[in-house]
């Protein structure tokens, strides 16, 4: 199995300075290896990506709060992801894998040390496949959790229908994970849009790298496609670095040119408050921050 490239050791500051309360939504720490073992199927193999490493980053970046995403390599011993949040001194949250042996009382012991949620992950191995899952989002609907999916909108039939017949909110991993080749006019674009307009679909605006025909940012092929998602309905959008960017195919992104990226997709400054911290608050349950910020936008489509 492949091993993946390095993160940049050297993050360089946006050319904005995020607003108080923002929050990467999607992050991984990977290792020691002699602490926390891989599985067997895996599909790549990290290089050792430590939470100190991740908090610089971020202090460079100016953000305080981050989502820790547990990663398809650990498969569903969360044990590095809780950690992480337990050692941290990052205001964090979490996103758990777990599968139909994890009994309640793990579940709302997660609960209580901050996971939000559960991953699907359809695209790498040491994932859990889509049934599971939709039995999984009967058992945590009434913890408030949603389910976040790794997937390809364009390589999943039936996917509206049955995200919308689930229990609970879903999240999107990386803009649909769709090549930019296919174009905003795909159906299954258009299809994530009718998603994002039941209020209950969200969209991280992450991972253009894993989508795009061009080697360096800013990606600018993924731009129409974060920014149609933007202009339809910025409140069910959120961003992330996807930092340390593992299995990337391209050379590897420096975090503040992946910053500097949402000042391109919303220009406004309203708007982009919104996407970097009020939507995560309200999705993942972090308090509310007393700072007078711009005037909240209209929201063009969606649910509420």
């Amino acid at each position: 199995m492949p091993v993946c490239q390095p993160f940049d050791p050297d993050p360089r500051p946006a050319r904005f300075a995020p607003p108080k309360g923002a929050v990467d939504t999607h992050f991984h720490v990977f290792g020691p290896a002699d602490r926390y073992a891989y599985v067997p199927d895996r599909t790549y193999t990290p290089p050792e990506a430590p939470l100190s490493a991740y908090e610089h980053m971020l202090d460079t970046l100016g953000i305080s709060r981050a989502v820790i995403i547990h990663p398809s390599v650990y498969g569903t011993d969360n044990s590095a992801s809780l950690d992480a949040m337990r050692e941290t001194r990052l205001d964090m949250r979490g996103i758990a894998v777990v599968d139909d042996t994890v009994s309640d009382a793990e579940l709302r012991a997660m609960d209580e040390q901050g996971m939000r949620g559960v991953r699907v992950n359809l695209l790498f191995g040491g994932g859990v496949a889509f049934e599971a899952a939709e039995r999984m989002a009967r058992r945590i609907a009434d913890l408030g959790w949603h389910l976040q999916l790794l997937i390809d909108i364009s390589a999943f039939d039936e996917l509206e229908t049955r995200l919308k017949r689930l229990p609970v909110d879903t999240v999107i991993d990386h803009i649909g994970h769709m090549s930019t080749a296919k174009g905003v006019d795909h159906p299954a674009f258009a299809t994530l849009m009718r998603l994002v307009d039941t209020g209950r679909t969200w969209v991280k605006l992450s991972g253009a790298y894993r989508i795009t025909a061009e080697r360096e940012a800013p990606y600018r092929d993924a731009e129409p496609f974060a920014r149609a998602l933007i202009d339809y309905n910025p409140e069910r959008m959120v961003w992330a670095t996807d930092w340390p960017h593992p299995f990337v195919q391209i050379p590897m992104p420096n975090d503040g040119a992946l910053l500097d990226m949402l000042a391109d997709w919303a220009p406004d400054e309203a708007v982009r408050n919104r996407i970097l911290v009020d939507n995560p608050a309200r999705l993942y349950g972090f308090s509310e921050v007393q700072e007078s910020r711009p005037t909240p936008v209209n929201v063009h489509k969606g649910g509420q």
